[in-house]
């Protein structure tokens, strides 16, 4: 019995011990974050300066926010690592010779070498300035509790060197792991600084017009770009085999000379347009605002899958049929469960359409687009999964096999889960859906606060599109998406630009292909392509959180009489 005591007892004093060497461990952590936010560390280049602090957070991310927005890179590293944050600045001597005429903005980005100088030595002393604070701290607390026993002196010197041992080698191994450019999971820049992802002669622009203003803006893109280069990861620097745009949610706007400025611009060999070009299902309606035209006068392959504004009736086709007039559509389903498969470059791409209509009323919509996906599986069984499965539904989307990816619309909210791309709109959702009618009362109009100037703007739906990227290895290479606002009402803002590793999404490389743009376009009917040897197995709709928060509808879109 006394030996049963004895060792019930050693446990409990080791569960104790254990316990206050993990709070001590975690004291240590707070008090190195907390001195390098009262003395952040000090780093700059020739015309940039940074003040750099570790956050309390363990999210393995890196953020330099600015008066004109934040570039932020997220990582995804083995273990998560301590967050960290450095404020930037242009040097004041910059501005003076900027404002003298001494110095082009041209000459600002900093060189690669300068850069990682920089960063290397400022990463350096914030760790020895957070080894200090942690062990101070440490040193601190234990000495309060020596004075009070001072019989346990000992102990103290033991838990103090266990708990800052752990303080730093537990944030400084997984910093060390994770915050290396092959773990890069995402690049992000807001507002302004978002703008040197969307125009690429930006700095050029700023530079012809360089007034007081400019002169900040243009120094801290030119940063933004830097760093963007510094974690790009080395495949990223090998060429695109195929860039795709896509776009979904149009619903009746002719916005196709921007979309045009983005094909010129961002070298798009395909556009992918997964529904809803319209709103209430009559082909003459994109006659009237000149969507047809603005498709063709792309000049590149438009490949097109119905929403379920795009026709009046499950079997109503007119609105395909006139698609199909169009001289550069390429349409994945025109006619019921005939379906097409294009190359682009190598790039296999095929689709369904949404058996929804306008207006339909409907309590089984989840069943439906089930099947959907079922009749699409089986008429693909014998055959390898695409690269790209296009659909509007994210409910069928989910459900069916993909080489590389699926993409799908009808949300209006952009959304990535996995393999699964969710498109936001294009438009913010068309005219129909863009603008709201002001409140009814006066007593209803200062209960809102609307702003006037801006309450035709469809709150919480921004316009978006998405650039996706392949290899020459025909892996997904790279997820570029934009956001932005105020279209409609003449004041155009980018909201957000966010560059996805392509390993992140499709992590497995396929084995023996080759893709590149000299192979050009190839469509035609699904069974004119080679068949496999074995049927495809599996059924996405079984595969455990294929139902993931980011991608599937809101529980009430069953209900939605006339919906996105």
């Amino acid at each position: 019995m006394a030996t049963r005591e004895r060792l019930r007892s050693q446990v409990v004093t080791g569960l104790r011990h254990l316990m206050v060497v993990a709070l001590m461990a975690l004291l240590a952590f707070l008090g190195g974050v907390a001195t390098t936010q009262l003395w952040p560390v000090h780093t700059e280049t020739r015309y940039f300066a940074a003040d750099v602090s570790v956050e309390p957070s363990l999210n393995s991310t890196i953020q330099l926010p600015t008066v004109v927005g934040d570039v932020i890179l997220n990582f995804d590293g083995p273990l998560p690592a301590p967050g960290l944050t450095a404020q930037v600045q242009v040097r004041e001597e910059v501005t003076d010779l900027l404002r003298s005429g001494q110095l082009r903005t041209a000459e600002l980005q900093p060189d690669q070498s300068e850069l990682r100088q920089a960063m290397d030595n400022g990463v350096r002393e914030v760790a020895w300035k957070f080894a200090a604070g942690a062990l101070v701290t440490t040193l601190l607390a234990l000495l309060a509790y020596a004075v009070a026993r001072p019989r346990h002196t000992g102990h103290v010197i033991l838990v103090s060197s266990t708990a800052t041992a752990l303080a730093l080698a537990g944030p400084g191994t997984a910093a060390y792991l994770t915050y290396r450019t092959d773990n890069v999971k995402e690049y992000r820049a807001t507002s302004l600084l978002s703008l040197v992802q969307a125009n690429t002669g930006i700095l050029d622009d700023l530079d012809r017009k360089a007034d007081q203003g400019a002169i900040y803006v243009t120094n801290l893109l030119a940063l933004s770009d830097a760093v963007r280069q510094e974690f790009t990861p080395t495949d990223e620097q090998q060429p695109d085999a195929a860039r795709f745009l896509l776009v979904s949610d149009i619903h009746g706007m002719d916005q196709y000379p921007l979309m045009r400025q983005i094909v010129a611009s961002e070298d798009i060999d395909a556009v992918i347009d997964t529904g809803d070009l319209i709103n209430f299902g009559d082909p003459r309606e994109g006659d009237l605002t000149g969507i047809y035209r603005g498709i063709e006068s792309l000049g590149v392959p438009y490949i097109f899958v119905r929403g379920n504004h795009d026709a009046t009736s499950p079997t109503d086709e007119r609105f395909l049929r006139r698609m199909a007039q169009v001289p550069n559509v390429i349409l994945l389903e025109p006619t019921a469960e005939e379906f097409v498969r294009a190359d682009i470059n190598g790039v296999s791409i095929t689709g369904f359409n949404d058996r929804r209509y306008f207006n339909q009323r409907s309590t089984e919509f989840a069943e439906q687009q089930g099947e959907l996906a079922a009749l699409w599986r089986e008429a693909t069984a014998d055959r390898d999964p695409t690269d790209i499965v296009a659909t509007h539904q994210p409910y069928s989307a989910f459900r069916v096999p993909t080489g590389g990816v699926t993409v799908n619309g009808h949300m209006h909210a952009p959304g990535l889960d996995r393999q699964h791309i969710q498109m936001g709109s294009f438009t913010g959702g068309g005219l129909v859906n863009q603008f709201r009618l002001p409140p009814l009362t006066e007593e209803a109009r200062e209960a809102a606060a609307e702003d006037v100037e801006t309450r035709g703007e469809l709150v919480g739906r921004p316009y978006a599109f998405d650039i996706l990227s392949f290899g020459t290895d025909c892996s997904v290479k790279r997820l570029t998406r934009f956001s932005y606002r105020n279209l409609v009402s003449g004041r155009p803002q980018f909201d957000d630009v966010s560059i996805v590793n392509g390993r992140t999404i499709q992590p497995n490389v396929p084995e023996g292909r080759t893709c590149g743009r000299e192979l050009g376009v190839v469509s035609g009917p699904m069974l004119d392509f080679p068949a496999t040897v074995e049927p495809a197995e599996g059924d996405p709709a079984d595969e455990p959180g294929s139902d993931g928060a980011v991608m599937v509808p809101r529980p009430d879109d069953a209900a939605v009489t006339t919906g996105p």
